[in-house]
């Protein structure tokens, strides 16, 4: 049988794949399903009182919320980053197991992976080996989640789940240079060069290094959908199941932005893990689902996106 819920308590709605997330549950459960954000001044789920206030009422959370950045943002604050996703997920899913939450989801992130993992990534891979350094706080954090959600499970019966997303992009995505992502990144630095008619644009690292990227509209699919149909154990990808070098990725947003200027990689930057790319076949097996979107829609769509919002003073 299918899982509805009634009232969802989702932390990050406001955020990037939050905002998604609540577009994707309104189309499938209309005004059937309440919605709960936290958006106190005081909200910090780090904070036990807090995470058990926003409790009440509640019979289902999707939890989304994270300290997280790009590689540059990683190195200036790994410290905050495994304090902060390791405390708010500890004491929001130990409260919601003592208030009887029926359902807990939650976001990991791709980020646990070890450094060297065999590409495609499987989910049985997660534990053989230490995370790429310049994000393993943050990767470990977020593990850490697993092994809290698969302990509740064994010895309290509870149902935690937890999905592992690839690299996101799309509308609304974060594109501040200080804490952004490589696919926003990119464009902005691509509108801004060719806007400025600038020769030479600066890149991170070598180009060598390889993502696989999901949008952002398939991956809150992946999320309902697994809300709905997946009540197991095990962690699962969502990821689109192809992998594109940086460098092509690079080329790509350089021909769909129209920027005439040329690549200058600077290899003193770091590259951050050398590959990503995700076996998602057990997303599919286990709740039907696989990423629709081809990339360079999606491309089109974000670029479209952050270009209309920077026209309009939005960013």
């Amino acid at each position: 049988m299918t899982y509805q819920p009634s009232v969802i308590l989702l932390t990050g709605g406001a955020g990037f794949l939050g905002r998604h997330v609540q577009k994707e549950i309104h189309a499938r459960w209309g005004k059937s399903v309440s919605i709960i954000l936290p958006e106190r001044p005081g909200d910090d789920l780090r904070d036990r009182a807090t995470c058990e206030r926003l409790l009440h009422g509640i019979d289902t959370v999707i939890h989304l919320a994270a300290r997280v950045g790009g590689i540059g943002y990683n190195q200036e604050h790994p410290a905050e980053l495994f304090y902060d996703n390791a405390m708010m997920g500890i004491q929001l899913m130990d409260a919601a197991y003592r208030q009887g939450i029926k359902k807990f989801l939650i976001a990991g992130t791709v980020c646990a992976y070890p450094k060297f993992t065999p590409v495609p990534f499987r989910e049985d891979d997660l534990w053989n080996g230490y995370p790429e350094e310049t994000n393993a706080p943050y990767g470990l954090a977020k593990r850490m989640l697993l092994v809290q959600a698969q302990a509740y499970r064994k010895q309290y019966g509870w149902n935690a789940i937890y999905l592992l997303p690839v690299n996101l992009y799309g509308p609304e995505d974060e594109f501040d240079p200080a804490s952004s992502h490589v696919i926003p990144a990119l464009i902005r630095k691509m509108v801004e060069a060719r806007e400025a008619h600038e020769s030479i644009v600066e890149l991170w690292g070598t180009g060598k290094a390889s993502r696989d990227f999901c949008f952002v509209r398939d991956a809150a699919e992946a999320l309902v959908l697994a809300l709905e149909q997946y009540d197991g154990p095990e962690p699962v990808n969502i990821g689109n199941g192809s992998e594109i070098l940086v460098s092509d990725l690079a080329q790509t947003i350089k021909r769909l932005v129209g920027y005439q200027g040329e690549f200058r990689w600077n290899t003193q930057k770091p590259d951050g893990q050398p590959r990503r790319s995700l076996d998602v076949s057990r997303a599919e097996r286990l709740f039907g689902f696989r990423a629709s979107t081809p990339f360079e829609d999606g491309l089109r769509e974000t670029i479209h996106w952050f270009e209309q919002a920077r026209s309009e003073n939005l960013l």
